[in-house]
This record gives C-alpha cells, sequence and structure tokens, in this order.
C-alpha cells in the first residue's frame, strides 16, 4: 500500500510536480544557508525537504518512463545490463 504522502505526489499534475520541485528545491538552499550561519530550530528539516525532492524526482521520472515507446525502453534495459556488468 502506498503511503499518503506518494499518493499525494501522484495526484499532481507535471507542471505541478516541476514547480513543486523548484520551490522546495529554493527552500532547501535558504535552510541550508540559515542552519550553517545561526542553526535551524529543527534541523531534521532539511532531511525532511531532501526526500521529498526525491520523491518528487522519482515520480517525475517514472512519468518519462511510462511515455517511452517500445524501442526506447529496449535501448534503456540494454544500457542498463551494460552498467550491470562493469
Amino acid at each position: 500500500m502506498a503511503n499518503k504522502k506518494n499518493q499525494d505526489i501522484v495526484a499532481l499534475s507535471e507542471t505541478d510536480i516541476k514547480n513543486t520541485l523548484i520551490e522546495i528545491s529554493m527552500d532547501l538552499q535558504k535552510a541550508r544557508f540559515t542552519h550553517s550561519v545561526k542553526g535551524l530550530d529543527n534541523p531534521s528539516q532539511l532531511k525532511v525537504m531532501r526526500k521529498k525532492i526525491a520523491r518528487l524526482k522519482t515520480e517525475e521520472r517514472s512519468r518519462e518512463v511510462s511515455k517511452l515507446t517500445e524501442a526506447e525502453l529496449s535501448k534503456r534495459t540494454k544500457i542498463r545490463a551494460r552498467r550491470k556488468k562493469q
């Protein structure tokens, strides 16, 4: 069963995902700066932001992969197999 956070992300449109990703990335950058200068009240907030960015990027990539044609998918599989050999 998918958790609530992932269900919310899946329900977003592609533009919403991109906008949210930009917004959270900027917030993370500001929070990192604030944390290095004077510290945050809740430093675990950085970890939460990083995880949310990862969830958004994962959903964005899964949508890209779902739009690929059969030829592109087979090429992708060959590339992944080649990486495993190394």
